[in-house]
């Protein structure tokens, strides 16, 4: 029996090893390609291959954004930016859930609202992004609901799918020991969609950024999106690419800040 024991915990180790081991050579190969990326970028622009008044270069990038990181002038544009995309993230998670528990109380209230939130889904929110401005003005709270028009939708149908998808045994076992809706949902039906849930909110940082971004293009004077177009329309190339490195990393970062929500959600589930 010791042997078996021992074997078996050799045998644990050695593919736990192994495992880890393959992390870091798909770290490396991620870092390597990156580098490679940059190194080749600064090359063919420091020699003349590629235009770098078009294409900038890395060290002009890193240049520009130290440059305005020492007057401070891009972390108002980077705050705004953040600010007006969490706010919509929270908002489009409160509301999908809520609208998702409603439509999950009332079949018929679904039957009606489905084949509408369908075509608003399906609609480029782009389309709607003039639209708000007349609506609401432009400011701040026409970029947060332009962030949100982006995720909400398709977040209502996926959480309200999950919701109907959940085990038909264990609701049928809630209401033949007398439980209500009400505890169906609260002891089946919710924790049962936490991982959908946290999936879903992945989706819609992302989304939700997409969405700010597109409002700034049109209804601000601050915010990554603003400095993007101005950038364009005046040609400053650096200030334009910087903009859209910094806005690729508060992405990574933000899916980062869910996926450690979504590992403390499983240590306690």
């Amino acid at each position: 029996m010791k042997t078996k024991q021992t074997d078996l915990s050799a045998s644990q180790s050695s593919y736990l090893a192994a495992r880890k081991k393959e992390r870091r050579l798909v770290l490396f190969f991620r870092i390597a390609v990156l580098v490679l990326f940059l190194v080749l970028w600064e090359w063919t622009a420091g020699e003349g291959i590629i235009d770098s008044f078009i294409f900038s270069s890395p060290s002009k990038i890193l240049t520009c954004f130290l440059s305005m990181a020492a007057d401070k002038s891009i972390f108002p544009h980077l705050s705004v930016t953040l600010y007006e995309t969490i706010v919509s993230f929270l908002l489009v998670t409160g509301i999908s859930i809520l609208a998702a528990v409603l439509l999950w109380f009332s079949r018929k209230l679904s039957a009606v609202l489905e084949p509408y939130l369908v075509v608003l889904n399906s609609l480029p929110k782009s389309a709607l992004a003039p639209l708000l401005i007349v609506w609401l003005g432009a400011d701040r709270t026409t970029i947060i609901v332009a962030g949100m028009s982006v995720a909400v939708f398709g977040s209502i149908m996926t959480l309200y799918t999950c919701f109907t998808g959940t085990d038909k045994n264990k609701l049928k076992l809630i209401y033949t020991l007398h439980g209500t809706s009400l505890h169906a949902l609260t002891k089946v039906v919710l924790p049962s969609a936490v991982p959908a849930i946290i999936s879903n909110m992945k989706v819609n940082i992302g989304l939700c950024l997409v969405g700010v971004i597109i409002g700034e293009f049109l209804a601000a004077r601050e915010g990554l999106g603003y400095l993007i177009i101005y950038s364009s329309q005046v040609f400053k190339m650096d200030w334009l690419l910087m903009s859209i490195i910094l806005l690729c990393i508060m992405a990574m970062v933000l899916y980062a800040v869910i996926g450690l929500l979504e590992r403390l959600c499983r240590k306690v589930l």
